[in-house]
């Protein structure tokens, strides 16, 4: 068995192409706005990507860029001038911040209606108490890849590996909703591999390059690789890709998988919040 691919690529274009086809036909654009703050290179390209797919879906786009001199009360001050702008619909902060500054109270100044990355404690309780809102954009991607790979999740047992907020208990949360019998797993589980070998869909999100090797995958399960980690100038998945892809049903690439949909969704999250701003 070699896995099917679950193009990441191909399907955030679908995802785009469907936005920019309703967006066309509106009096006003949807808006976007994002703080940078700092000079990481990596939350440098991540913005340029959002700036630039937001332009192509044919979205408002405004990037601020602050030095890491900042204060907090200058970002706290962007955030709510952005929550009245009525230009704007999603306001996202790029993380990491500078440590000097509290991560947890600056999102949380973010309006829950314009929190596009879904990261406020209002949306992640919405989230677990199934209710409707902003779903952080990487679990919400990987719900999308695999609804549109026409996989069935109903009744699976699924596994995460990694509890973070950002993927593992929102991913976690999505598949629960679905009706998947759901497992988190840690740097703490015991056997943890043999905890992965039941999973009919297993999502990797622990941030260790192939941790997840052939003898940790059923046969035929469905693989989720959440993983970006740069090894040698190259980018690589929490997936051992080439040995697993013969042992999985489908299975996502690094690069060219789960990031791509992330960014995709988050022009989805803008755009919904965009329509429940203007009663639509």
């Amino acid at each position: 068995m070699t896995a099917k691919i679950i193009d990441g690529k191909l399907m955030a274009a679908q995802v785009k192409q469907e936005i920019k086809k309703t967006v066309a036909g509106l009096n006003q654009k949807p808006g976007l706005a994002v703080i940078l703050v700092g000079e990481d290179p990596a939350s440098k390209t991540y913005v340029g990507g959002k700036e630039k797919d937001s332009l192509e879906v044919g979205f408002y786009s405004q990037i601020k860029r602050l030095p890491a001199t900042a204060s907090s009360a200058e970002v706290i001050g962007l955030v709510e001038a952005y929550n009245k702008d009525p230009k704007i619909h999603g306001v996202l902060v790029q993380l990491p911040l500078p440590e000097t500054m509290d991560e947890d109270d600056i999102l949380n100044r973010i309006d829950p209606a314009k929190d596009v990355d879904g990261f406020t404690y209002i949306n992640a309780g919405k989230l677990f108490s199934g209710n409707p809102g902003h779903v952080a954009c990487t679990p919400a991607g990987c719900l999308e890849m695999l609804k549109r790979s026409g996989i069935d999740i109903k009744g699976k047992n699924a596994v995460v590996i990694g509890r973070s907020n950002i993927v593992g208990k929102p991913m976690a949360m999505l598949l629960l909703k679905e009706h998947a019998t759901v497992t988190i797993c840690h740097s703490r589980t015991k056997d943890l591999a043999s905890v992965a070998r039941q999973a009919d869909i297993l999502v990797a999100a622990i941030g260790k390059p192939k941790f997840v090797t052939a003898d940790m995958v059923k046969d035929g399960a469905v693989v989720i690789d959440v993983g970006i980690n740069r090894v040698d100038g190259k980018l690589i998945g929490d997936v051992d890709f080439d040995s697993v892809k013969e042992k999985a049903s489908y299975i996502t690439p690094v690069p060219g998988g789960v990031g791509l949909m992330t960014r995709a969704m988050l022009m989805q999250n803008t755009f919904n919040a965009y329509k429940t701003l203007n009663n639509l």
